[in-house]
């Protein structure tokens, strides 16, 4: 099982990743951008799962970590991802950001670089193997025990690393589906608004997608 830092684990997205991954038995801990913060989220957790999780700030927990998942508003990325850089190692960082730009978050706003995901990228440097995913799931629905009726889908230009967080999103009880390269991300992205505006236009709660057809795991080399 992976060691999981949850950075901005305190926010709706973030505290249901990290119960569904500390069910399935990883070893996760709760960032946030102070210790006290983390402190109640983490225990809060506990209290529901029957086991402890460790927690700190940010640049704490993503220390010696297998993956770093960051699910931060959009406007935190920046600084967030600025804040950890230096303690990532050879972690795999997963990145769920979506570039809401409220008011009007039924709008696709992509940023300057073409995606949130590619913000990202220019933050933290070729070195970094980063993956792009989570960004079309309800959080009220993930942070239950309730079936999440919708894909996940995950991108990178790191297969391995791709692969290995499609692996994660069943574990969390759904299916993970590669979207390709980590530009493809932009597609998942503006997704989120269309989604907000369905949620708003058909009285959807936590409306989703789902790919048909897909009969087999996709090959490695592309």
């Amino acid at each position: 099982m992976a060691a999981i830092g949850v950075i901005g684990g305190t926010g709706h997205l973030g505290k249901a990743i990290a119960r569904r991954l500390a069910m399935a038995g990883h070893q996760v801990a709760i960032g946030s951008r102070t210790s006290d913060k983390a402190r109640v989220v983490a225990e809060e957790l506990a209290s529901d799962l029957g086991a402890p999780l460790p927690f700190g700030a940010n640049a704490d927990v993503a220390r010696d970590k297998d993956i770093l998942i960051v699910t931060v508003p959009f406007s935190a990325q920046a600084a967030t991802l600025a804040d950890i850089a230096p303690h990532i190692g050879e972690a795999i960082v997963v990145d769920t950001t979506v570039p809401l730009v409220p008011p009007k978050v039924m709008r696709v706003q992509l940023p300057a670089a073409g995606s949130a995901a590619a913000t990202a990228a220019s933050i933290l440097g070729e070195s970094v193997r980063l993956v792009s995913a989570f960004h079309n799931v309800a959080a009220h629905i993930l942070v239950t025990d309730a079936k999440v009726d919708c894909d996940v889908l995950v991108f990178s230009d790191d297969i391995e690393a791709r692969n290995l967080v499609i692996g994660l999103v069943g574990d969390m009880n759904m299916r993970g589906v590669s979207g390709g390269s980590l530009a493809n991300s932009a597609a998942a992205e503006a997704l989120t608004s269309i989604l907000i505006y369905m949620n708003k236009t058909y009285g959807a709660d936590g409306a989703g997608i789902r790919f048909t057809g897909l009969t087999k795991a996709p090959p490695i080399p592309e």
